[in-house]
């Protein structure tokens, strides 16, 4: 493994695998996980500061009244090691029994409400069965991402061999606790050409960062600036849900960044960065100087070079414009999608309901191809096609043919010709690191910001974190990759904020990401690059199988559907430092994961 981490302890983990039920319906299909948040309205102008106002918070001390309290079990119920949910009559909460000691906690992951008792336990914490977040048992914090919130974590009483819980009614309907935060106290915030903190892009690494921020006390001034006109939104479900409404996207509501101080500039391009004077540049002429500065801009969508590239019609999905305009433009018409990667594939899975046809566009010869292997791309793509989505693989667009200047043809290499209302564009993308050219904050040939575990960049009090990063990967020999998850950059935000304030944190989370097509999730852990091998247990044809990716003699990434835990196991397992050989998993057995084998 390189050295990088020290002895490892062996890891006690219990599992069964739970095959899905009817809650996994439910996961990923409501456009936001949290039900209905308080909505919000874009503040409109770019150079719009919020005043302070304050959020109702739940008192730390319940009132009597607010309180329930009841007997769950005897102590015997459970072993070390096992987690059961119980009913307090107000709602269920874990019970988690580990060396001897129970804890009680929230049931349900405050990112999407999975039922955290089929997570996994283990190391003092228990790991979402769904998208791999981590809460410590203990104290019911989060500690790995995805996500905002931590659980509540309730009083547990052992008395003549039985245990009682007493918990407050309030905390258990919430179901999230959001961790306490500093508000801000730097005077004439909103007029001041100067802040403490200045962080350009606000997806999941500049708001995590911020967030941060103030958990850890930190009162200073906070500018978090966006091309966006909205607040901080789930880009990653844009693709999965072509209805969702900015407010139903909105990862915290507009009171929020009022009562925390964190002000938000939202239609605010930086064109320039100088880093000798700690100054940017915004394209309207707005300058703002700082002492910390995160960069976390996030990237740009490939478009097409063809002929026919500017027709109407054609889009890259950046924000819920694109995509309720998208959607609107092909309902009962013919939908092309160029690029069978994550978001290709999730907009074709999301408009066969709604279109009339769906055709998929793509290079290679199956879906997926690079990053899940030839046999799991084939056996999704026979799950598309058995919804009527058709595949005009191994080709390219020549040309994009318009009537009235709206889009009417997609002429490809092949020379077929499809009809289509409305294109969808998922062919990568390139950091959008542009404005950083001059700027003597360093990037490699790619365009990519490089730094180090820290998320520093060559600049010192420069970090950067999220899509337009490259960073060292611990648990593969710090080999300097770009991973662009949601979980990812939620990590690389809060490492960034540890360091601004000296705490010498540094990147150490296992990749984590998820799809969602059909109403069926496919979950996927590590780092697959470079894979040699993949070895399959379970059944491809039912779609109910787990994914092994290995290089050498080394499993680096899993994949799975319909085989929850197995992949939070997996990455429980790679987060400990224990490598996971090849033989481990090629035989079917799967005791090692239950900390048995070698």
């Amino acid at each position: 493994m390189g050295g990088c981490f020290s002895k490892p302890k062996p890891v006690e983990l219990k599992i069964e695998v739970v095959l899905p039920e009817k809650e996994r319906g439910k996961e990923e299909l409501s456009a936001s996980g949290k039900g209905s948040p308080r909505g919000y309205q874009g503040n409109g102008t770019a150079r719009h500061f919020h005043a302070e106002e304050r959020l109702p918070t739940p008192q730390p001390y319940p009132s009597p009244q607010d309180c329930v309290e009841a007997t769950v079990c005897h102590v015997k119920d459970l072993e070390n090691g096992q987690m059961r949910e119980v009913e307090l009559g107000w709602g269920k909460v874990l019970l988690v029994k580990d060396n001897g000691e129970f804890h009680a906690l929230g049931h349900k992951c405050p990112h999407y409400g999975a039922p955290l008792v089929k997570g996994v336990l283990s190391r003092g914490r228990v790991r979402c069965p769904w998208h791999g977040a981590c809460f410590n048992i203990s104290t019911g914090d989060l500690e790995d991402f995805p996500g905002l919130d931590s659980l509540h974590k309730f009083q547990v009483k052992i008395e003549k061999e039985k245990v009682t819980i007493r918990a407050s009614k309030q905390a258990l309907q919430l179901q999230r606790r959001t961790k306490v935060m500093a508000k801000c106290i730097s005077p004439s915030a909103g007029h001041s050409s100067s802040t403490n903190v200045l962080i350009v892009g606000a997806g999941a690494a500049g708001l995590v960062c911020a967030e941060t921020l103030r958990q850890e006390g930190f009162s200073d001034r906070i500018v978090l600036c966006t091309l966006d006109r909205h607040l901080p939104y789930d880009r990653a479900k844009l693709s999965k849900s072509l209805d969702a409404q900015p407010e139903q996207l909105a990862l915290r509501p507009k009171e929020f960044f009022r009562a925390y101080g964190i002000e938000m500039l939202t239609e605010a391009q930086v064109v320039t960065v100088d880093v000798r004077n700690k100054k940017v540049v915004f394209k309207d002429g707005f300058k703002l100087e700082y002492s910390k500065l995160l960069l976390a801009p996030g990237s740009s969508p490939k478009t097409l070079t063809c002929k026919g590239k500017d027709v109407e019609n054609v889009f890259t999905i950046r924000t819920p414009e694109d995509a309720n305009r998208v959607l609107r433009l092909a309902r009962g018409r013919n939908a092309v999608v160029v690029g069978a990667g994550f978001l290709g594939m999730e907009v074709a899975a999301y408009l066969t309901e709604k279109a009339h046809s769906v055709s998929v566009v793509e290079l290679e010869e199956t879906p997926f191809r690079r990053f899940l292997g030839e046999r799991v791309g084939r056996a999704l793509m026979k799950m598309f096609e058995n919804n009527r989505v058709k595949f005009y693989m191994q080709t390219e667009v020549s040309e994009l043919r318009a009537q009235e200047g709206k889009l009417q043809e997609v002429v490809l290499k092949s020379s077929k010709v499809l009809r289509a209302d409305v294109c969808v564009l998922g062919i990568g993308a390139v950091p959008a690191t542009g404005f950083l050219r001059q700027s003597g904050i360093g990037l490699d040939s790619r365009g990519f910001i490089p730094v180090n575990k820290m998320m520093q960049t060559n600049v010192p009090g420069v970090f950067a974190a999220g899509d337009a990063v490259t960073f060292p990967l611990a648990w593969r020999n710090n080999r300097k990759v770009n991973i662009p998850h949601w979980q990812m950059a939620h990590a690389q935000g809060r490492v960034a904020a540890q360091n601004m304030l000296a705490q010498e944190a540094e990147i150490n989370t296992v990749p984590y990401l998820w799809t969602a097509m059909f109403g069926k999730s496919l979950r996927y852990a590590g780092y697959g690059e470079g894979f040699d091998d993949v070895i399959i247990q379970g059944d491809l044809e039912e779609l109910k199988f787990v994914a092994f990716y290995t290089k050498g003699d080394e499993v680096i990434a899993v994949a799975s559907m319909n085989y929850d835990p197995i992949v939070s196991k997996v990455a429980e397992v790679l987060a400990s430092g224990r490598a996971i050989r090849k033989r481990e998993v090629e035989t079917g057995d799967m005791s090692w994961l239950t900390g048995k084998g070698s």
